[in-house]
């Protein structure tokens, strides 16, 4: 059996996949392009992105995320706020057992990661536009088999927000 060290893996993650705190969304298709449509509402509500990637128990074995992209768009009118403090790339980490009287037994912590240029701003994250933005991972490591990834993006809408996610794509090395 032969080893696979693949540094440019790639798993899209359709917009049915990706959830939404709040609001009214709808499934929808437009010249066979899928997306998940927004009912314009002056409300904020989070993305929910779950990075579907096989992981190890074997240090240095199985994936290592190397970036995240998310499609969306703004049309009608630009976002209030879409705020870089709380777009972030999650490393989730799953205990065997809760702590004595915790009851904890899942944690996330921030995963170090920056934006691509033409999104380092709120403004032009919020613009009326067809956004790709990119989260490079800042160090990355392996994932052990009791992790998982998410991204959260944080989107404060104005009254007449129309806000579309077309899915994400996470690009990671594997290695098996």
């Amino acid at each position: 059996m032969g080893y696979v060290h693949d540094t440019a893996m790639s798993q899209f993650i359709p917009p049915n996949q990706i959830g939404a705190s709040a609001g009214t969304w709808t499934l929808a298709v437009a010249s066979n392009v899928w997306s998940n449509n927004r009912t314009a509402a002056d409300a904020s509500f989070t993305l929910y992105i779950p990075i579907v990637i096989p992981t190890n128990s074997v240090a240095l074995k199985g994936t290592k995320i190397l970036s995240v992209e998310l499609m969306y768009s703004i049309a009608t009118a630009a976002a209030d706020d879409v705020a870089l403090a709380t777009a972030i790339l999650y490393k989730d980490t799953f205990q065997a057992t809760a702590a004595s009287g915790s009851g904890t037994l899942n944690t996330a912590a921030a995963f170090v990661s920056t934006k691509d240029t033409g999104h380092d701003t709120a403004a032009e994250l919020l613009a009326v536009d067809e956004h790709r933005v990119v989260w490079t991972v800042t160090t990355a490591e392996w994932g052990d088999n009791d992790v998982g990834y998410h991204l959260e993006v944080v989107v404060d809408a104005a009254a007449a927000t129309v806000f579309k996610v077309f899915g994400a794509i996470i690009n990671y090395t594997l290695r098996v």
